[in-house]
């Protein structure tokens, strides 16, 4: 890449880092207004959960494609068609009138049309951050946060004082025009071996090399127990905020979000440095930054449950979201220190689809721990087991087979 490109690299950050926001605003809005749906419609918490269950589940089932996509043709293209598509089906979502509407607009529409922008969006952002890799993609994560946050509380307050209909026509409208702005900005990285492997690239060739790459494969397992409690989480928090604590949509929609959220943009910059600066003496300690995470914010969760105050679950909120951000950081990094660049998008789509696959049952499962108890609040321990037992995993794996796995691609590239 020549001079314009290091600083295009940043220009392409902050395109992706807008996009990235309006997609996790988007998967947002509907759990912000959640309660008024259920209630709107008279559904059921059972009813209402498979939408997110669907939403998951069709959203893992077509992320293979997405990344064989990713790989196979233009990034830019891949990039801003999926948030053209996906912002027209949450429009369409305002127009549901019952369950089975909401799971056509919202879990197949939306979560097909999103399974398409996870794996060339990340892989793209890898082409153009190098040695700035883990900082750029902690930069990119803080979208995530301010995504969430804002969606959760404007998304409620929209909610409250217009009716639920027009958060989805409000945050669809913002996402068709951010995809003109893509067309217009966005350009693909030249990858000469990326170019030259396009044709040995199939559905199936991420699957393989993450499923038989040692390091790869923990990090889609500790993906896995990431996106389940974070899945759950995310869908019922507002929910149990607004049934124990008495708030409204707009109050449990922000609460849910923000002490969670600015904690988590602060972890995420201090681990993406870390990460950096560390892995360039031992490329390990991206995976032991990880497992750090996991068994550090798994230890607020229990807590969660317990809190008799909204200030110290808003603390355990904080913790939480800080140590998740140390996973959040390396996530992608550290899956494409251990896998090819040319099959980077097939790579991250192997790892999403399965993460997505048993995270999609989170919100069904603790709707059905929800109703056998009559509160959410027995399920703050378990999600804080499957924390703990994937961190632990993580460290292990990490010691064993990170840089064993590093090595081996790079000698490799290098022969």
């Amino acid at each position: 890449m020549g001079k314009v490109n290091k600083w295009y690299k940043w220009e392409v950050l902050l395109l992706l880092w807008v996009a990235y926001l309006l997609n996790q605003g988007d998967r947002q809005v509907f759990n912000s207004v959640l309660p008024l749906i259920r209630d709107s419609l008279n559904l059921t918490d059972t009813s209402v959960s498979l939408i997110a269950v669907f939403f998951n589940l069709f959203y893992a089932c077509m992320v293979p494609i997405g990344g064989w996509m990713g790989d196979k043709f233009s990034r830019k293209w891949v990039i801003t068609g999926s948030i053209l598509f996906w912002s027209l089906a949450t429009m369409l979502t305002g127009i549901a009138n019952g369950v089975f509407l909401l799971i056509v607009t919202r879990s197949v529409a939306t979560g097909g049309g999103e399974a398409f922008f996870g794996p060339a969006n990340y892989s793209l952002l890898g082409q153009y951050h190098k040695e700035t890799r883990a900082r750029a993609m902690s930069i990119h994560q803080t979208a995530y946060y301010v995504g969430v946050i804002l969606a959760g509380w404007l998304a409620g307050y929209i909610g409250d004082k217009l009716g639920w209909q027009y958060a989805f026509y409000i945050f669809g409208g913002a996402g068709v025009i951010w995809a003109v702005v893509m067309a217009i900005r966005l350009k693909d990285a030249t990858n000469e071996e990326a170019t030259q492997n396009v044709k040995k690239v199939s559905i199936m060739t991420g699957f393989k090399t993450v499923f038989t790459t040692p390091t790869a494969l923990m990090v889609t397992i500790g993906f896995c127990g990431f996106i389940f409690v974070i899945t759950g989480y995310m869908t019922w928090v507002p929910t149990f905020l607004q049934e124990n604590f008495g708030q409204s949509g707009a109050q449990a929609g922000l609460n849910s979000m923000l002490w969670t959220y600015v904690a988590a943009f602060i972890g995420v910059l201090l681990a993406g440095t870390l990460s950096d600066k560390w892995a360039d003496k031992d490329p390990r300690k991206r995976m032991v930054i990880q497992g750090a995470g996991l068994i550090l914010g798994a230890a607020f969760l229990p807590f969660m449950g317990t809190a008799s105050t909204v200030w110290v679950l808003y603390l355990c909120f904080a913790g939480w979201g800080f140590f998740r951000a140390f996973f959040d950081a390396n996530i992608y990094a550290a899956l494409y220190d251990v896998t090819p660049p040319h099959l980077h998008a097939s790579c991250s789509s192997a790892m999403i689809m399965t993460g997505f696959a048993v995270g999609a049952t989170a919100p069904y499962v603790l709707a059905l721990i929800k109703d056998a108890t009559g509160s959410l609040n027995a399920t703050f321990p378990i999600l804080g087991v499957i924390w703990l037992v994937c961190g632990l995993c993580c460290l292990w794996v990490s010691y064993k087979h990170y840089n064993k796995d590093y090595s081996k691609l790079y000698n490799n590239e290098s022969c």
